[in-house]
C-alpha cells in the first residue's frame, strides 16, 4: 500500500473501524491503541490527500476565470497558489520514499563528539541543539534518555528519543560524521580549526518485537548522572550503563526516576542496536556478532559546515548545499534529509 493508494487506505480505515467497534475491542489495550495509532496515521494521510487534490482543483479554477475575464492582474495570485500546491505535492511525495520496514518508527539518535577536546565537544552540543529544534518544528517529541556533559564545556555524548510518526525514516540517513570548520572560540590566537562529531541513528522496536538477549553477555553498572540538572536529567545514583561484552556496544541511561526504569529504557536502546546490527552484518543469531563495535569510525564526513572563511553547508553524499549556516544550525536541515531521500527514486 502506498501513500497515494487512496481506495487501499480507505478499504484499511472502514476495517479499522469495524474492528473499533466490535464488542472486546479494549481487552487487548495494547492492540487497541496500536490500531487508533494507525487509524490516525491513515486519517492523516487522507486528510492531505484531500487538501492537495482541492488545492489543483483550485488552482484550475483560477486559471480558467483569468482566461474567461481575460484578467492579467490574477497572474500573481495563480502564481503564488500553484507554488503552495507544488510544495504540499512536494512533502507529501516524499512521504512515500519513507517505505522501509522501520521508517515509520521513532528515531533514537546518539551524538558523540570526536577527537579535538572542547571544540568538538561543544560541536556536539551544537549538533544536539540542531536536532532538537528540527524535532519541534516537525511537532515531534524529544526525550532526553542520556546526557554525558563536559567540565569544559560542551558535551561528551547525547542520546535522544525523538517520538513521532517517520522521525526514523526521516533521520535514518542523517547517520555519520559531521564536521565543523570555524575560528574556534576556544583559541586566543583566533585560529580556525576543524572538528568532528558522529551522528548514530536506530529506529526504537515495536514492543512486540522481542529479542533475547543472554543475560551473561551483559555488564550493569549504576553512576551518578553527570548532565545539567532539571534540564536534561535527574541527578541521583539510579543511572544505568549495560555493555554487551561480545560486541562491547556500551548504552545508558539516566533519565528515568528509577534505577529500574533506566535499565529497562537501556534495555529496549540495547536491543535496538544489536538488532539493527545484525541486519547489518545479516546475521541470523545474535549469539554471530562478535566484535569491538564500540568505537566510532572516522571516515569520511557525510556533511560539511562551514562558518570561515565563508558560509556554506555541503552533504557530501548528494552535493545539495546551502549557504545559511545558521539557519541550518536553527534545524533548517529538510532540504538535505530530502535530497538524500530522492536518492533511491
Amino acid at each position: 500500500m502506498t501513500l497515494f493508494d487512496f481506495a487501499g487506505l480507505t478499504e484499511r480505515l472502514n476495517e479499522i473501524n469495524k474492528i473499533s467497534e466490535e464488542d472486546g475491542f479494549w481487552d487487548d489495550h495494547e492492540k487497541a491503541q496500536k490500531l487508533l495509532k494507525e487509524k490516525k496515521s491513515i486519517e492523516t494521510k487522507i486528510d492531505e490527500y484531500k487538501t492537495l487534490e482541492k488545492d489543483f482543483e483550485d488552482v484550475g479554477i483560477l486559471i480558467d476565470l483569468a482566461q474567461e475575464e481575460e484578467d492579467q492582474s490574477m497572474v500573481p495570485e495563480i502564481q503564488n497558489a500553484y507554488e503552495d500546491y507544488k510544495e504540499k505535492f512536494e512533502q507529501l511525495r516524499i512521504k512515500t520514499l519513507l517505505d522501509g520496514e522501520y521508517d515509520g518508527s521513532n528515531a533514537i539518535i546518539s551524538i558523540h563528539a570526536g577527537s579535538g577536546g572542547t571544540d568538538a565537544q561543544d560541536w556536539a552540543e551544537m549538533l544536539l541543539r540542531m536536532y532538537i529544534r528540527w524535532s519541534e518544528s516537525k511537532k515531534y517529541k524529544v526525550k532526553t534518555l542520556d546526557y554525558q556533559d563536559s567540565d569544559e564545556g560542551g558535551i561528551k555524548s547525547a542520546t535522544l528519543l525523538i517520538e513521532g510518526e517517520n522521525a526514523y525514516g526521516y533521520l535514518k540517513n542523517e547517520k555519520g560524521v559531521h564536521r565543523i570548520v570555524r575560528i574556534s572560540p576556544f583559541d586566543s590566537s583566533g585560529r580556525r580549526h576543524t572538528s568532528f562529531a558522529s551522528l548514530d541513528v536506530i529506529p526504537e522496536m515495536d514492543e512486540n518485537i522481542t529479542i533475547d538477549i543472554n543475560p551473561e553477555d551483559l555488564r550493569i553498572d549504576t553512576f551518578r548522572s553527570s548532565g545539567a540538572g532539571g534540564q536534561h536529567v535527574n541527578k541521583t545514583d539510579s543511572a544505568i550503563r549495560i555493555t554487551h561484552i561480545p560486541t562491547n556496544i556500551v548504552v545508558s541511561c539516566q533519565n528515568e526516576r528509577s534505577q529500574h526504569q533506566n535499565k529497562e529504557t537501556a534495555m529496549k536502546v540495547l536491543a535496538a542496536k544489536l538488532m539493527e546490527l545484525a541486519k547489518q552484518e545479516h546475521k541470523a543469531n545474535l549469539d554471530e556478532l562478535k566484535g569491538d563495535y564500540s568505537q566510532i569510525t572516522w571516515g569520511s564526513q557525510i556533511r560539511s559546515y562551514v562558518f570561515h572563511p565563508y558560509t556554506l553547508v555541503k552533504d557530501h553524499r548528494t552535493n545539495a548545499e546551502v549557504g545559511n549556516v545558521y539557519a541550518v544550525m536553527d534545524g533548517e536541515i529538510d532540504y538535505f534529509i530530502n535530497e538524500k531521500l530522492k536518492m533511491k527514486e
